[in-house]
């Protein structure tokens, strides 16, 4: 296949932890140059932290998680070469599809919400906010999104590629000085619209979910520019900022349990845990 070696060389590894070291130092030292308030230095020592034990169970996680993607993509509906470019283009507009409803359902769902809150909980937007990741994406169900490309005939390693792929270029998306685009700001989800999802103005809440593309959002509704009265503000509506990895990662999952202990009645305790967040 060779999607296999692509992911797990480790020289490859290794150049794109430097280059983004490298790139989260630089936007450091611009900000500081320019005299913008763009780094908190415990939030960005959190994020690490963060970043380290969703790696951490990442790797433990990964043999359970190949399970239903090898079951599903063993009794595939259809066999194609994997590697030609029609296969590749419905390979990348697919999971960009699944990805968008995937990322939408984590702001819709409270289930979901409590691993992707994690990522919104900086108040500030930059590199080293990329890779605060939750720990809990595999129990919220993420993965859940994504069988659909395996039971099509996509192979395993071909889908975690080409989220890799997503999730990289994501990277790059999460910073304050990102330029506009011109007219690929149309087609792609640039650092301009991802400043406007991360931002907590109300006019900005729930807005541009895309991964690489913007295009779904335009399509259903979701797309926000900018609001032109008001400054981008960043962090959980009525969060608490906390500098502990673990209280970041499980904070959320905490305060949901508790309040579905609380809630009366089955109905009650249901809403409480796949209603909306703050519902």
């Amino acid at each position: 296949m060779g999607y296999a070696s692509l992911l797990l060389d480790p020289a490859l590894r290794r150049m794109i932890l430097a280059t983004a070291l490298g790139l989260m130092l630089l936007e450091y030292g611009i900000g500081r140059l320019a005299h913008r308030d763009t780094h908190d230095w415990r939030e960005s020592v959190a994020s690490f932290g963060v970043a380290l034990g969703q790696n951490l169970l990442r790797a433990v996680e990964a043999g359970i998680l190949a399970m239903p993607f090898a079951f599903l993509y063993e009794h595939r509906l259809f066999d194609f070469a994997q590697t030609g470019p029609l296969a590749l283009a419905g390979l990348f507009v697919g999971s960009e599809f699944l990805y968008y409803w995937q990322h939408r359902a984590s702001h819709r769902i409270r289930w979901m919400w409590a691993t992707h809150s994690v990522h919104h909980s900086t108040t500030r937007l930059n590199l080293t906010a990329a890779i605060r990741l939750g720990w809990t994406g595999n129990v919220s169900g993420n993965f859940l999104f994504f069988l659909p490309l395996a039971l099509i005939g996509f192979h395993p390693f071909a889908i975690v590629a080409m989220l890799g792929i997503n999730l990289l270029y994501q990277f790059f998306i999460h910073s304050q000085f990102g330029p506009k685009l011109g007219v690929l700001e149309w087609v792609l989800n640039t650092p301009s619209h991802h400043r406007v999802h991360h931002a907590c103005n109300e006019p900005c809440l729930d807005k541009n979910y895309g991964g690489i593309l913007i295009v779904f959002d335009r399509l259903f509704g979701t797309f926000a520019e900018r609001p032109s009265d008001q400054p981008l503000r960043f962090g959980l509506v009525g969060g608490t900022i906390s500098f502990n990895p673990i209280r970041i990662a499980l904070g959320e999952w905490i305060a949901m349990l508790g309040d579905a202990r609380k809630a009366r009645g089955a109905a009650a305790k249901f809403r409480t845990l796949f209603g909306p967040p703050g519902g």
